[in-house]
């Protein structure tokens, strides 16, 4: 036994030796990456008027979050919105999807549509949009959840119409409802489609709400990012950008923790984990 314990806690230690000299690997590329970039814009090659040396952008980056701070609200905004579009549209397309899965006849009515909705290029709907909902954050939130319904619609369909075979005979065999074929075993089997689904459609939502930002807004991150980019002031419209790209990197890993979190199974060490504790839960109740 301790030799299985010793032999475990060896390959923890090989495991997080190597996520460490990944990392090491990874920031050293960066930091190259940044002093060749600071080079060449020194010594002119690339003109700063298109693309500033990293210094002034980590100078802005200061200047937006630590010296006037205006960033803060503007990425509440837009965050709200593009949250707040996913939920929508991800409780429009998991609702669809589920009465297309159990309703051959109401798929084929409902699926026609909402293609055609996905067709439609999101921008070309923004005046629309604007149009219904007005300027306030209505109207981003509107686009936000237009553009993240498709992802979720599909894949969560394309889930629950794929089973085993198998499995469903015998569902059958052990005479198990329609609700309980549905609830045991299509869900289940659908969640990883489904939540690949999701993920998608959190990053595109974001997408849905700077794009209406874009368009016709007074507060939100693509307001100051397109308000810098017309002062020219490339720097700050850069750390905006960048901005942007932490608010969909936290979405994202918001939705990959959900993943590892529900769909346990997929992963061997989240397997090992989960049954260990349930292991133990019932050994507790045991009398």
């Amino acid at each position: 036994m301790a030799s299985v314990n010793d032999a475990a806690r060896s390959v923890k230690m090989y495991r997080l030796a190597s996520q460490g000299m990944s990392f090491v690997a990874h920031a050293g590329i960066l930091i190259l990456l940044l002093a060749v970039w600071e080079g060449l814009t020194s010594a002119g090659l690339i003109s700063e008027f298109l693309l500033p040396r990293p210094s002034k952008i980590f100078a802005a980056i200061g200047q937006l979050y630590f010296v006037e701070g205006t960033i803060y609200w503007h990425f509440f905004v837009t965050m709200y919105e593009a949250v707040a579009g996913f939920f929508i549209g991800a409780a429009v397309g998991i609702t669809l999807a589920v009465s297309s899965a159990l309703n051959d006849t109401f798929r084929r009515y409902i699926a026609p549509y909402a293609i055609v909705l996905n067709v439609t290029p999101g921008l070309a709907l923004t005046p629309i949009i604007i149009a219904w909902f007005g300027f306030g954050w209505s109207s981003k939130i509107a686009l936000a959840a237009i553009i993240s319904f498709f992802p979720v619609f599909v894949n969560t369909l394309s889930g629950l119409t794929q089973n085993d075979t198998d499995r469903m005979e015998m569902f059958r065999a052990l005479g198990a409802s329609r609700a309980q074929t549905f609830w045991k075993l299509r869900l289940p089997a659908a969640l990883p489609t489904a939540l690949a689904g999701l993920k998608i459609a959190m990053t595109t939502a974001l997408i849905g709400a700077v794009v209406a930002e874009f368009t016709q807004a007074t507060e939100g991150v693509g307001v100051l990012m397109q308000r810098y980019s017309f002062q020219l002031e490339m720097a700050a419209a850069i750390a905006t950008l960048l901005s942007m790209s932490v608010m969909g990197l936290t979405l994202f890993t918001v939705m990959e923790l959900l993943d590892d979190r529900v769909v346990f199974w997929r992963r061997d060490a989240r397997m090992a984990s989960v049954s260990k504790r349930r292991a133990a839960a019932w050994r507790r109740t045991e009398p």
